[in-house]
């Protein structure tokens, strides 16, 4: 595997002196919690002990431990070890206590203790591997990148997220001549500043994670030691392996200089070295773009973001959308809505808030047919299965923005338009329940999975299935069948049929002395003498078995479960949440009285309308359907 190089211009020759400012970090002070805010004195962490508070000026952790000198007091072998023995010994001695050091540094953000530690591991001639190099990286592109994260073993988050701040100066105007801007459009007054975090919670209000500002000083020796310590890992002396850590802290350190294009060819030699990119591979290259308004290398990075199986999440897409707002790309910010609508379904409040901007804006009111075929519309939104038709902007003129909500009719009270529900279609259905038995077999024992398809062959169809052990389990330590027979009568009544609802539930919870009581006896037999129970047996998931038997019966599953641990992941695909939407029934107990929320009249996944018409739902967790804030956009065609 061929080494990797820096190009000439940005390959150190001798790194400069460390930073000697008595004031090297920027920590934001605790809120509410009596802790001080602004600058911190001598290089102190606030709010840390001392232990953390004097490695700018020099008297790193590590020296005060003893790192450094990690040649010194190690025991050798015992005697019957030879030389080469004791050598070797001692070198993995030394290399694992360099690594125990630097991932206190790395917890710490510690990024003056650990180039020290790497200076006095030259020195020392203390052999380094690949984690060594990928902390001492993370640490320095961190660092210059404007701040340190405290991370275990140089964590540098999974997206475009964990690179926290961006340029906010490309937000500044929409771009149009009567000089609206996004700002004055209602953004968020936290933008007022050179850099922003553009990542909001669900209530609006901009996290500041905890993080350590650093000065500009401390940036660039940072940057120019990162840097230095890749060629170091590249060399043919040391010959580490390269990993996607190490080349994705590199790509930061690009796009802290504003270079886009070096933190993009950093990505593609990924490939090339045999390296698969992750999602935070791109985030340095698809910011520096974003940033720089070049909003054509931006859509390249996206496009080689794809062709490399890797899907962008909504803070990759914000970005896209805050710099095709900025530069007035009509086309590119309808091409993001319907990624938006495919990938998160409802969008986060600062999204919201771009999507305004660019609707008032001047550019928005002129992109858009005068005419269309109307059948053609209408036939491709029956093609696409309702609630879109991707054929481009319709109508021209100014958009009209209202905040709204649906009513329990699936009906927008601000226009009366009538929301789509958008269910799968029969391939659709089948192609899933396929999947999800595929993967059961896969990690369940084959025979049990198999006879749970034959049982369910033979027994059903069921009007709707229950998740056991999330309704018995509800406020309860121990497994409640009573609840689960609330639920079951409560579901029973709602159909035709009155037939039990399946309930699945792991054998476990069906054995001990709690079941041995007659009530309890007496509800299970019930459940078996109708057909209307399925226990799990011993090692297999139960989530595979309700989530299967809910898919094939085509039918509602009753559970609280979000469905968004590692057996879901697993489902990534469109229809996964589609699917979710429209049959998931939730549930709450007041006394002895169980509340069922059934799917909601409508999708909640943005909609296109016919007419050219938006409805926007917006990320609001814990709130019933009808209280969910939408954008509803529209226009005088």
């Amino acid at each position: 595997m061929a080494p990797l190089h820096l190009h000439p211009s940005l390959a150190p020759h001798r790194h400069p002196p460390p930073p000697t400012s008595r004031r090297l970090l920027v920590v934001p002070g605790p809120q509410g919690k009596g802790g001080r805010g602004g600058e911190a004195r001598d290089g102190e962490l606030s709010g840390r002990g001392r232990e953390g508070r004097r490695w700018a000026r020099g008297e790193t952790p590590a020296r005060r431990s003893g790192a450094g000198n990690f040649g010194r007091g190690e025991k050798g072998a015992s005697g019957s070890v030879g030389k080469k023995g004791k050598k070797k010994a001692k070198a993995s001695a030394n290399e694992g206590k360099l690594r125990v050091e630097l991932d206190m540094c790395s917890k710490r953000g510690d990024v003056m203790g650990a180039i020290s530690l790497y200076d006095s591991a030259v020195k020392e001639g203390i052999r380094m591997g690949q984690h060594h190099y990928g902390v001492l990286l993370y640490l320095c592109s961190s660092a210059a990148l404007g701040f340190v994260q405290p991370a275990k073993s140089g964590n540098a988050g999974s997206g475009i997220a964990s690179i926290g701040q961006l340029d906010s100066s490309s937000m500044e105007s929409v771009g149009n001549s009567e000089g609206n801007d996004v700002r004055s459009e209602g953004l968020s007054e936290d933008q007022e500043g050179s850099k922003i975090n553009l990542f909001a919670s669900d209530d609006g209000v901009v996290e500041k994670p905890s993080k350590i500002a650093v000065s500009d000083e401390l940036r660039e020796y940072a940057r120019t030691r990162g840097f230095e310590i890749f060629e170091k890992m590249c060399s043919e002396e040391e010959k580490v392996p390269m990993s996607e850590a190490a080349l994705t802290a590199v790509a930061r350190m690009a796009m802290s200089m504003g270079n886009g294009d070096m933190a993009f060819d950093i990505v593609k030699q990924m490939k090339d070295q045999g390296i698969a990119p992750k999602l935070r591979s791109y985030g340095p290259a698809l910011t520096a773009f974003c940033n720089s308004s070049n909003i054509d290398k931006a859509f390249e990075v996206e496009a080689h973001m794809l062709e490399s199986g890797v899907r962008l999440e909504e803070p990759e897409l914000e970005t896209l959308l805050r710099a095709s707002v900025a530069t007035r790309q009509g086309d590119r910010v309808y091409y993001l809505l319907h990624k938006f609508r495919t990938t998160v379904r409802q969008v986060s409040p600062y999204t919201a808030k771009l999507l305004e901007a660019w609707f008032r804006s001047t550019t928005a009111s002129k992109v858009g047919k005068r005419k269309w075929d109307a059948g053609v519309i209408t036939k491709a939104i029956e093609n696409n299965g309702g609630g879109w038709h991707g054929l481009g902007w319709l109508g021209r003129g100014k958009w009209t923005i209202s905040h709204s909500h649906i009513d329990s009719n699936g009906v927008c009270l601000a226009c009366g338009e009538k929301l789509d529900i958008i269910d799968l279609d029969p391939k659709e259905t089948e192609d899933f329940a396929t999947l999800v038995a595929k993967l059961a077999i896969k990690r369940e024992r084959r025979s049990n999975f198999e006879n749970f398809q034959k049982w369910l062959e033979k027994h059903g169809p069921f009007d709707a299935v229950v998740d056991g052990a999330n309704v018995g389990l509800y406020s309860h330590k121990h497994l409640s069948l009573s609840k689960i027979n609330i639920v079951a009568d409560v579901m029973r009544q709602r159909f035709q049929s009155r037939k039990f609802p399946l309930i699945v539930v792991h054998n476990r919870h069906l054995t001990g002395e709690r079941m041995q009581k007659p009530s309890n006896r007496k509800l299970v037999e019930k459940w078996k003498q109708s057909n209307a129970i399925y226990a799990t047996p011993t090692g297999s998931n139960d989530d595979w078995y309700w989530l299967y038997a809910a898919i094939k019966c085509k039918c509602l599953i009753v559970t609280n479960d979000e469905m968004r641990d590692h057996t879901f992941q697993l489902l990534e695909r469109d229809f996964f949440p589609k699917w979710k939407e429209r049959h998931q029934v939730r549930f709450t107990f007041e006394d002895s009285c169980a509340t069922l929320q059934m799917p909601p009249p409508c999708s909640v996944v943005i909609q296109e309308s016919e007419k050219g018409q938006w409805h926007i739902p917006i990320s609001e967790e814990g709130l019933l359907e009808t209280k969910r804030t939408w954008l509803c956009v529209t226009r005088c065609n």
